[in-house]
This record gives structure tokens, C-alpha cells and sequence, in this order.
């Protein structure tokens, strides 16, 4: 690998860390699916939009995480069976209510941001810039995401916390 002057012996953690990412990028982007098509109610609109957008964005990462794998002289994952045995994100269930299909998927990006770190943490062991380049980006969308839709899983008398100075 000499053009990415990584050592391939010590590349391998860095590999599987994004493999499970790839893995659990596929179970959320059908959850997103899952969800886009089976949404019902008050915010049929709102929740149908986001959730596009959301697997639009998530479509994006899978590609670019195994771009960054095949970058890395690997092969991702790239079967059902795989994603599955692999993924730390569980399956939904197609009739649940807009409250609940947010916060599974709030679930979802927190055991997405977790993944995340393990992968940065291994590519920071052996040097890996173009790993934490690509996946510190996802986790700042991730985390502002996730603030998005966790306020508006909030009752509008909730307030932040306030610093006392």
C-alpha cells in the first residue's frame, strides 16, 4: 500500500471497524425506508420528507465507506447475509407510530456514532487521515441530526439547560 504510505499488516482493525459500519449503515438506511413507506398521521408530511432525506444521505455514506475499504486494498461487505450477522443495528417493525419510528432511530445513530468512534479510533492507531477525515464528517452531521430530531421529540415547554455564570 505503499501509496497510502499505511503499513497493510496494521490497516486490518481499521478494516473491520468500517465493515461494521457499512454493515450498520445498510440497516439504518432500511429503516429509513421501512419507515418513509409506513408513516401515518398528523406528521405524515414532515416525517416522510426527513426520512427520504435521511436515507438519500445514508445512500451516500454506504458508498463512500466502501470506496474507502476498496481505498484500503479490502473488500466490503457487500451481502444481506453479512449485513445482518455484522450490523449492531436491530430491524424495525413497519407499524409503529411517528414517536416511536423517531426514536428508534435515534437508537440507531447512537449505536451509529459509537461505530463511528471505534473506526477513528483504529485508523488514529496507525495514522489513517483519509478514515477520520471521512468519518469525523459523519459524525458531526450524525450528532446535529440527531439534536434535530430530538427536539422535535420534545414537548415545546421543555427547555436546555442554562449556564450559570
Amino acid at each position: 500500500m505503499n501509496y497510502l504510505n499505511i503499513n497493510e499488516e496494521k490497516v486490518t482493525p481499521v478494516v473491520i471497524e468500517l465493515n461494521t459500519l457499512l454493515a450498520d449503515y445498510h440497516l439504518y438506511y432500511q429503516k429509513l425506508r421501512n419507515f418513509h413507506w409506513n408513516i401515518m398521521g398528523r406528521n405524515f408530511f414532515d416525517l416522510h420528507e426527513k426520512f427520504e432525506e435521511l436515507y438519500e444521505d445514508a445512500r451516500t455514506k454506504i458508498d463512500e465507506i466502501a470506496e474507502r475499504i476498496l481505498t484500503l486494498r479490502y473488500h466490503p461487505l457487500s451481502n444481506l447475509t453479512e449485513y445482518l450477522q455484522t450490523s449492531n443495528i436491530p430491524e424495525s417493525k413497519s407499524n409503529l407510530d411517528d414517536v416511536t419510528m423517531v426514536s428508534e432511530i435515534l437508537e440507531a445513530h447512537k449505536m451509529l456514532l459509537a461505530q463511528m468512534t471505534k473506526a477513528v479510533e483504529e485508523a488514529d492507531k496507525i495514522g489513517d487521515e483519509g478514515t477520520i477525515d471521512l468519518i469525523g464528517a459523519y459524525i458531526r452531521e450524525l450528532e446535529k441530526t440527531s439534536w434535530m430530531l430530538n427536539a422535535w421529540s420534545k414537548n415545546t415547554s421543555d427547555n436546555l439547560k442554562e449556564v450559570v455564570a
